[in-house]
């Protein structure tokens, strides 16, 4: 059998992170870099001119125009961070690299820090991939289902009514060859016409042709000005709809990485988090060695979110 070409890829290994990547002072250097890659902008103005003040564990700029200060880190992720560089460094290095991804505890014994500490990092990174995702939109051919997160509690409600369970839409857009290209899970409110239209409206290209079972709630999709098409499944098994391929595939990638990685999280409160970290990582899967600077540019875009923010967030997730 021929090697896989996504899972066999090289990568970025440990050995090669530390060499790049070992030092406070090549973490900061790498940070201005990717924070300025023309060289400092002030944050408040836009100029240039800009000096470098001294004192304190991190540079301090200082534009020369309208005198606004600023350090490395303000106003990205991780303003406000007492911890060094390396280690946030470290932690997006982990955290990209890892195949099924990587929970807060293990995250903790690798970083060697406390669990609350390991949390805060995990979940400010899980926020800055969920903001990546929902800048962009599904285009082409579009595979779509549906699909909750969570299970049944013990005397709890059955089915689909379990107060543990979270309704979300699986969708992948798939090229002429019928070769996975992007996939985003979407947590919506309930499988109703008007959730899914207003899941298609911010989720799918105008022009998109979107393709679902007989579920009546995806009429929501037309609803919306997007094309539809429904095959009815009927009852049918996954392995008799190949027309559904690559959805149920990313489903099943998705089962085995949360329950390789994790032992159970809030799923109501942080599902979208934990879902678009699984997408992040599939929709870079062809540039593994990369992933680590790409997080690194969207923590620095994503700006400052301290944890009672990140407790709090579930409206913004």
């Amino acid at each position: 059998m021929a090697m896989n070409r996504v899972q066999f890829q090289k990568g970025l290994s440990l050995p090669d992170f530390l060499q790049r990547f070992g030092t406070e002072e090549q973490c900061a250097t790498a940070l201005e870099s990717a924070r300025w890659p023309d060289g400092f902008h002030c944050p408040h103005c836009e100029g240039t001119r800009h000096s470098v003040l001294k004192g304190g564990s991190r540079k301090t700029f200082q534009c020369s125009h309208c005198r606004h200060q600023t350090s490395l880190i303000a106003g990205t992720l991780f303003q406000g961070t007492r911890l060094p560089l390396i280690l946030w460094f470290l932690a997006i290095y982990l955290i990209s690299q890892a195949k099924t991804g990587m929970s807060a505890l293990a995250l903790s014994r690798q970083l060697g820090v406390s669990y609350p500490t390991a949390w805060r990092i995990h979940h400010k990174l899980m926020q800055s991939m969920l903001e990546r995702e929902a800048l962009y939109t599904l285009q082409g051919s579009v595979q779509a289902d549906d699909a909750y997160l969570g299970g049944e509690r013990s005397g709890g409600k059955p089915g689909r009514g379990s107060e543990n369970k979270m309704p979300f839409v699986a969708a992948v857009s798939v090229d002429e060859q019928e070769h996975p290209i992007y996939a985003r899970f979407t947590v919506i409110k309930g499988f109703t016409g008007l959730a899914i239209a207003d899941w298609a409206r911010t989720t799918l290209d105008k022009k998109c042709q979107v393709l679902t079972d007989g579920l009546p709630c995806f009429n929501g999709i037309a609803d919306a000005g997007r094309g539809h098409a429904v095959i009815v499944s009927g009852g049918r098994k996954p392995k008799d709809l190949p027309q559904f391929g690559w959805v149920n595939t990313v489903l099943g990638n998705l089962k085995t990485s949360l329950s390789g990685a994790y032992h159970a999280f809030k799923f109501r409160k942080y599902a979208q988090r934990y879902l678009s970290t699984v997408t992040y990582r599939f929709n870079r899967r062809f540039n593994l060695a990369t992933l680590p600077m790409s997080l690194l540019r969207a923590a620095i875009n994503t700006g400052p979110r301290p944890e009672h923010w990140l407790r709090s967030a579930e409206s913004s997730c």
